[in-house]
């Protein structure tokens, strides 16, 4: 009766069937999360390219505008006009601009100033218009929600309590005399 398990185990354990099968199991959620991954980086340098872009081309008509000083709405409207990638800009974005002396560099402070849509939306952090020839630096933040929030690099972003994470864009740029 022994003999005979022992033979039936031990031409099971030398079967192959099904090695594939324990191949695919064992490899295919690591392909898949580095599918999910390729595809959350693409999207995530998308919308940075596009608020790059968009924060340029704004500082560039600003820049060329001589005579007209945008205010902190108008200069929102006119990057989120630009940035189509960016779902929900305008509630999502947040401007920061401060005139800096460029022989005593202050800059702005490491950690931006986004919006948090799990609390209740505050006024605008800082921002100074500057007159001619001043050094002005803007910083746009804007929170985006990962597409997949719990697998491989979506997993592994800084998310806020609403689960958005924070994409900014910052520029330095000399107001033109009028």
């Amino acid at each position: 009766m022994i003999g005979h398990l022992s033979r039936k185990l031990r031409r099971f354990w030398r079967r192959e069937d099904g090695n594939v099968t324990i191949e695919f199991v064992i490899t295919f959620p690591a392909v898949l999360a580095v599918l999910l991954s390729g595809i959350e980086l693409g999207f995530v340098t998308l919308q940075q390219s596009v608020l790059d872009r968009a924060m340029d081309m704004t500082v560039r008509e600003i820049r060329l505008g001589t005579g007209t000083a945008p205010q902190h709405d108008d200069i929102k409207d006119m990057i989120c006009d630009r940035a189509a990638f960016i779902r929900d800009c305008k509630s999502s974005l947040r401007l920061e601009m401060i005139q800096v002396d460029p022989r005593a560099w202050t800059g702005l402070s490491d950690t931006p100033d986004c919006t948090d849509q799990s609390e209740e939306v505050s006024p605008v952090r800082n921002f100074v218009n500057g007159q001619e020839n001043d050094l002005m630096v803007l910083r746009a933040c804007a929170m985006v929600d990962p597409i997949f929030p719990t697998t491989g690099l979506g997993g592994s972003l800084v998310k806020d309590a609403y689960g958005q994470f924070s994409l900014t864009s910052t520029t330095v740029f000399v107001q033109e005399p009028r």
